[in-house]
């Protein structure tokens, strides 16, 4: 990890593994055009994953303390950065101190922030995508691989009590290592103790092939590993078998999207309905950047960056 050199104009910055694969280094001077920040730089911080905390807390230490540093979106980290530097932010809002996760880092009045803002985000980017009433209508199961910040957004945007009754029939997620799993249970069920929920700790693709196994059909499955982006490969082998009539979720944009392949080989067979992590890129950093430079992301905004980055892709 190298640090930044002080910053001579307003800059965000973006805390990852590859940051400067990303979209956003590209997409960001035109966003700024839209919102009024002209003049305003991106830059990435690339820091290998599950870093020693110490590198995770000089990071949050230089934005602190550097004036034209304005905040950051955090990816990847999320978890094991507020771990690290949590005693370091003067605020943290409602979901990141109940998730143990920050995916923005911002200021205000003197004051260091922290937000867990994947909750909000994800929530926006399932409502292009899951048809309203497909959980009540169906009855199926969110089977979601992987136990860092992302998944923990997602369930719990699915489980908010305004949803009544139009909720997954039962929570399944997957993952390589225990502790992470561990969490992830403990907040599923302090969210929802009354919803049905499984945990399987799943060190291999074909661990997680037999999970998804006895998944009902008309679900939503989803890939938050980080496999396919930042990692080579898939969280399930080239035979697994996915539900039918299932909408199928890679949270990865970019890269080489191993997943997502073999969800349009399934696709034409098991009638599935596959996207990508584009609107949640969107959604995710749209939100952020709101947040760093005290913006309001109008929809109006929004739609001209989502128009905008269309071009791109």
């Amino acid at each position: 990890m190298i640090l930044p050199n002080k910053a001579t104009r307003p800059t965000m910055y973006f805390i990852g593994v590859t940051t400067g694969k990303s979209s956003i280094m590209k997409l960001f001077p035109e966003w700024a055009t839209i919102l009024g920040l002209e003049g305003a730089e991106i830059k990435g911080i690339d820091i290998g994953i599950h870093a020693d905390p110490e590198e995770y807390r000089k990071v949050v230490e230089f934005i602190r303390d550097d004036e034209l540093s304005m905040g950051a979106l955090v990816t990847t980290h999320k978890i094991d950065l507020y771990d690290a530097a949590k005693d370091l932010f003067d605020e943290l809002d409602p979901y990141a101190t109940m998730f143990g996760e920050l995916s923005s880092i911002s200021k205000e009045n003197g004051k260091l922030i922290g937000h867990a803002k994947d909750p909000i985000t994800s929530g926006m980017s399932m409502e292009a995508f899951v048809p309203q009433g497909f959980w009540e209508q169906h009855g199926g199961e969110l089977f979601v691989m992987g136990a860092g910040g992302s998944a923990i957004a997602i369930c719990s945007a699915l489980l908010e009590e305004k949803h009544g009754k139009d909720i997954p029939s039962r929570i399944v997620v997957t993952n390589r290592s225990e502790p992470r799993l561990k969490e992830i249970e403990r907040i599923v069920r302090t969210l929802r103790p009354d919803v049905k929920a499984d945990f399987y700790l799943t060190p291999g693709a074909e661990d997680n092939d037999k999970a998804m196994s006895g998944v009902k059909p008309n679900s939503l499955i989803v890939n938050a590993t980080g496999l396919g982006k930042d990692r080579p490969g898939s969280p399930l082998t080239d035979t697994a078998v996915f539900p039918k009539k299932s909408l199928v979720w890679e949270l990865n944009y970019r890269g080489e999207l191993d997943f997502m392949k073999q969800a349009f080989i399934a696709a034409e067979g098991s009638e599935l309905t596959v996207e990508d992590g584009w609107i949640y890129f969107l959604h995710g950093w749209t939100q952020v950047i709101a947040e760093v430079f005290h913006l309001d992301m109008t929809t109006d905004r929004f739609e001209q960056i989502a128009r905008l980055s269309a071009l791109t892709r």
